[in-house]
Formats: structure tokens, C-alpha cells, sequence
């Protein structure tokens, strides 16, 4: 029998719902431009804390179940056409980052939460850094920082309700729903498709501004694979499978950079820009080494959007900044509690 329209989103906030109680969605929100009697970054990191009780100390309050990799960023020169930023000039470049899972808990089993991502950070001789940080949806939730902290207070909500008069608020919600829903789920980090959603501007040598988001495609061949059979393979099968695979040979992205036109949507993550958008190919994401998060060198790493070298620079979109605040907030929180942070395999298990 087909399924009503009315069935079949109603099925789709219960998916969000659950994804987001679960803090699966992308990012830590928060703008400190906002009033404190709207929004804050302390009322923001909060809203991630599980119902009923409290975070796992000393770890980080959104995407807290990840693991480190170094590697390398080769550019291949394209990139200089939009950018004078180092990072785009021929060569190669260290990078550091952290695989992920959209969860506040650091225990949870991987085949129970929907958003994979990856946090970047690449350095060039002159001493400046690129940070990023990615997920595998196409599209953001919504469409501003206070939708977002409204979500995460409908997700908890105990008003059955609730999810359903914030969707009918938020239309934009769907795009997302229809992502978590449908989209195929895969049995490793290395088939993950990572977007930077949020845009930014990029400015060329001659001073010309580009407004750009990026994307990191895999070189290794997506095999669709269901979460009951991906459940099979143990809580925590990312990690070990992208241990094994590295172990054997380096991993694959290359960087795209897509143009948006005028008109485009610039300040909403939750809408995406026509497919037909001039993509320029910069170059090479390496991952050489896997090194568990707890002694690993991204331990301690901070996955700022907002730190960026000369040549690219935040657009009118609000996220950004607004995830700057609310990642310092939940960075202090979690080097304050340093000393109950797991440091061996066994102090890391539930």
C-alpha cells in the first residue's frame, strides 16, 4: 500500500527528531552578535546536553566520537584563480584532521547516527592555517543559528508535537529530512562525500571576489550499505575500518570548489545552489596516518571555521561566526575538564 504524504513526513520529523536529540545534526551554533536574551553560546552548548543528564566530561559537546589522521594537501594550482591564498599555490601542504560522528556521545555506535564528518586544518610555509569542518549532508537543516537552537529544544521536547509545529515553521526542514531518509549510508569514512555547506569569499590576486563553497569527493568506490548490516559490524566499525584501510595505502579526496552566481543563496545552508555552478578542482586531500583521538594530535585541535588565511574570508552568511563562538564555549568546557578525559582504550569504553 503507497504511503500518504501525511505518513510519510510525519515519518521524516521523527527521523530528525532522532537525529538531532541525538546531536547527529552538523554543527554547534551559536552568534555572539546575537542579544544574550535570544541566543548565547553557553545557551547553545547546553541545548546539545543529553535529556536527563550530563555530557561526558572532557569531551567535545557536539561530534564527540572521532578519530585523528595527518596527511597531506597537494594543490594543483586552479585554485590561484580564485584565491591568492598560499594554500592554492602548486605544492604540498601537512594536513590534520579528525573523522566523525554528529553525537554528543562519545560511546555511541556507529550505525546509529546519520551525519559523518570531517574536521581539516591545513598550514602553508607562511605560516597561516586553513581550518574547516565537513559533514556528508547536502544541505543544512535550516536556514539561521536561531532555527537551529530552536530545533535542538524541539528534538528534547516531550510535546509529541512539537517536532511537527517547528517543521511547519521551518519548511526548509525537508530538504534535510529527505537526505536522512533516503540517502544510501556507507561502511566507511573513505566513501564519505564531505561539504563545507556555509559559504565563503574568495579573493583572487587581482582583488576579485568569488563567493565559493567546497567539497571533498573520495577516490574510493561508494558501496551502499544498509545501518541493520552496518549495526553487524560492531559500535565502533568506522574507526577500525579506516585504521585498516590506511594501514594498507593512503586515502583519496580531491578538493572542489564550486562558484556561486549572483543571486545564489549565500547566507542559508539549508539550500543548495544549482548543479550546473562552475566547480574548479584544487587539489588533493592524502590521509597517511590514523592515530586514535585520545593521545592523537587532533585532540586538542579546535576546527574554527572562521580561521582562515589571507585570501579567503567569511561571507554574509551567519554560521560561520556563529560556530566560531559556540566551538570556543565547548572548547573551554572541555580542557576544564581534562583530568576525567579517557587516556588509555579501556578508560574510553562506556
Amino acid at each position: 500500500m503507497a504511503q500518504s504524504p501525511a505518513r510519510s513526513m510525519l515519518g521524516s520529523l521523527v527521523l530528525i527528531a532522532v537525529i538531532i536529540g541525538g546531536a547527529a545534526a552538523a554543527f554547534a551554533y551559536t552568534a555572539g552578535w546575537f542579544s544574550p536574551q535570544r541566543l548565547t553560546a553557553n545557551k547553545l552548548v547546553d541545548a546539545f546536553t543529553p535529556p536527563g543528564g550530563k555530557p561526558p566530561l572532557g569531551h567535545r559537546r557536539n561530534h564527540a566520537k572521532g578519530i585523528c589522521f595527518t596527511g597531506m594537501f597537494e594543490a594543483n594550482g586552479a585554485g590561484s584563480a580564485l584565491s591568492h591564498a598560499q594554500v592554492f599555490t602548486r605544492g604540498q601542504y601537512p594536513a590534520l584532521g579528525r573523522f566523525n560522528l554528529g553525537t554528543a556521545n562519545p560511546n555511541a555506535p556507529d550505525a546509529t547516527v546519520r551525519v559523518r564528518g570531517m574536521g581539516l586544518r591545513i598550514s602553508t610555509p607562511d605560516g597561516q592555517e586553513w581550518r574547516t569542518a565537513m559533514i556528508n549532508a547536502p544541505v543544512f537543516p535550516v536556514s539561521t543559528p536561531q532555527a537551529f537552537y530552536d530545533l535542538l529544544l524541539a528534538s528534547g521536547s516531550k510535546d509529541p508535537n512539537a517536532m511537527k509545529i517547528f517543521a511547519g515553521a521551518h519548511p526548509e526542514i525537508a530538504a534535510f529530512g529527505a537526505w536522512a531518509k533516503n540517502a544510501p549510508w556507507t561502511g566507511s569514512y573513505a566513501e564519505e562525500r564531505f561539504n563545507s555547506l556555509n559559504s565563503f569569499i574568495f579573493t583572487d590576486s587581482s582583488g576579485a571576489e568569488h563567493t565559493v563553497r567546497w567539497s571533498l569527493l573520495p577516490a574510493a568506490q561508494v558501496i551502499p550499505i544498509s545501518p541493520d548490516d552496518l549495526a553487524k559490524r560492531g559500535p565502533n566499525f568506522l574507526e577500525q575500518e579506516i585504521a585498516q584501510r590506511v594501514h594498507g595505502g593512503p586515502l583519496h579526496w580531491t578538493m572542489v570548489v564550486t562558484v556561486a552566481n549572483p543571486g545564489d543563496p549565500t547566507a542559508d545552508p539549508s539550500r543548495a545552489w544549482p548543479v550546473d555552478r562552475r566547480t574548479v578542482n584544487v587539489g588533493t586531500l592524502t590521509v597517511q596516518q590514523i592515530e586514535p583521538e585520545r593521545n592523537g594530535p587532533c585532540r586538542d585541535i579546535n576546527f574554527d571555521p572562521t580561521v582562515l588565511p589571507s585570501g579567503i574570508r567569511t561571507s554574509d552568511d551567519p554560521f560561520p561566526a556563529a560556530r566560531s563562538s559556540a566551538y570556543a564555549k565547548s572548547y573551554d568546557r572541555r580542557t576544564a575538564e581534562t583530568k576525567y578525559y579517557p587516556r588509555t582504550a579501556a578508560e574510553a569504553q562506556p
